[in-house]
């Protein structure tokens, strides 16, 4: 038996191939599915079964395509309520993959139609248990995802409820030294408190994970209810695509129209990828920034500001580039309501003046800041005591609360999300002297 983390930084999120006797299944898979075929390959075998735990907010899975493909089995849990063929599997059923075993534990709390897979090796032994979004290391998935979202109905209060039955009755009960693959890591908008490891076993998460230390199930309830980030508006949407099974990302990639020396329309809403000093040089006017380096999160920015249902333009700065936002934007599922993406556009271009900081180090009450930072971030204190906090995914909505009379100061943690509030707070308020703050913030901290 093979097991193959596969783990995608941007999102932080986590898929897994397990091999045995020639045959290959998977769990959660991304949207990109090059590297199961290259797992596949390697070990001379065939990917014959998906399983999907639930489905997914954050991202677009593949199972569809794999099933297209390979005429690979999915298995999921049927309360999912989905639009293609899939074989159901209920707690305590079971496959068999070459010689192990895959059983069904239904673990509902993070959605209502949620299943982890406990796989036994040859032997029958508990090896490793795959918990999607149920179980994460340190923390358990959140419950306001699924409010409004998905084949069923439930308040978030609910879910956690049942998160709490999940927690004691189901894992709980699992082998100590059984080891927990999460669909997250830390930096996923999926949970609130993840270790940086990415795997653990029930035992360090019976140590260690919060939600197995309080056992009065109200107080449960209300810690984990508590404190929760944003969710991001390409969210709701990810899970209707899944739920109906999206077209392969190659299709998606390759059907997207792609123009050179084109005019964008100027009431066009305009996402540029460039690296924000590219960008303050030299920009369409009235476009926002959203950078595209290979580290940044590109994906969870773009679904965070555009709305599913907005149609927007990519600018970048060559076609390699342009491709690989395209690709990106694909893996949320971003690429149905792009119009094209732009190379050397033409229109009117503007640049940006850069912020004095000396100026504003020694008179910071002479201008408006807006801190952009999330709640959860400024809870923990802020940089300036008169600043105004809205968070960037609320910012498009919200701009006209700023007080125009002062420049205006966008600043957020670390630089990168201050570029794209920085352009956002430009577009709206044309008229407003408005700065970038960017990497200078950490002056201040």
């Amino acid at each position: 038996m093979n097991i193959k983390h596969f783990y995608d930084d941007a999102l932080a999120q986590g898929s897994f191939a397990i091999e045995s006797g020639g045959e290959v299944a998977l769990v959660d898979p991304s949207r990109d599915i090059q590297q199961y075929i290259d797992f596949a390959h390697d070990h001379n075998a065939k990917i014959i079964a998906v399983f999907e735990t639930h489905p997914h907010a954050d991202f677009i899975s593949s199972h569809l395509e794999l099933h297209n493909k390979f005429d690979a089995k999915i298995y999921v849990n049927e309360k999912v309520g989905v639009s293609y063929d899939f074989s159901p599997l209920g707690h305590g059923e079971e496959v068999k993959i070459g010689g192990v075993t895959f059983r069904a534990l239904f673990t509902p709390g993070h959605s209502p139609d949620h299943n982890s897979y406990l796989l036994l090796d040859e032997n029958g032994e508990q090896k490793a248990v795959f918990t999607g979004d149920s179980l994460f290391v340190g923390d358990v998935g959140r419950p306001d995802l699924r409010e409004g979202a998905g084949n069923i109905q439930v308040s978030k209060k609910e879910l956690a409820g049942m998160m709490y039955d999940t927690v004691n009755d189901v894992f709980a009960d699992l082998s100590d030294d059984t080891v927990v693959y999460p669909a997250h890591g830390p930096g996923s908008l999926c949970g609130k408190n993840m270790s940086s490891d990415l795997s653990s076993t029930i035992a360090k998460e019976k140590e260690n994970n919060w939600a197995f230390q309080i056992k009065e199930k109200d107080k449960f309830v209300d810690a984990f209810l508590e404190g929760q980030s944003f969710i991001p508006k390409y969210f709701p949407n990810s899970v209707e695509v899944n739920r109906k099974g999206a077209a392969s990302l190659e299709e998606a990639v390759k059907n997207a129209e792609i123009k050179e020396g084109f005019e964008i329309p100027s009431s066009a809403l305009i996402i540029d990828t460039r690296v924000k000093e590219e960008f303050k040089k030299g920009h369409i006017k009235g476009a926002i920034n959203i950078q595209n380096k290979e580290a940044d999160k590109f994906e969870t920015w773009l679904g965070s500001i555009v709305g599913p249902d907005e149609e927007y333009y990519l600018i970048a700065e060559n076609k390699e580039e342009l491709e690989f936002a395209i690709y990106r934007a694909a893996k949320i599922g971003y690429e149905n309501n792009l119009v094209a993406g732009v190379i050397n556009p033409k229109g009117d271009v503007v640049t940006d003046p850069l912020v004095n900081v000396e100026d504003f180090k020694k008179n910071p009450e002479a201008y408006t800041i807006i801190d952009i930072r999330n709640k959860s971030e400024v809870a923990d204190g802020k940089f300036f005591e008169s600043a105004t906090n809205i968070p960037l995914p609320e910012l498009r909505e919200k701009a006209d609360d700023i007080d125009t009379e002062k420049p205006i100061i966008v600043h957020c943690a670390g630089g990168y999300r201050s570029a794209a509030g920085f352009s956002i707070v430009k577009r709206l308020l044309p008229e407003a002297k408005v700065y970038d703050l960017s990497d200078a913030v950490n002056d201040f901290k």
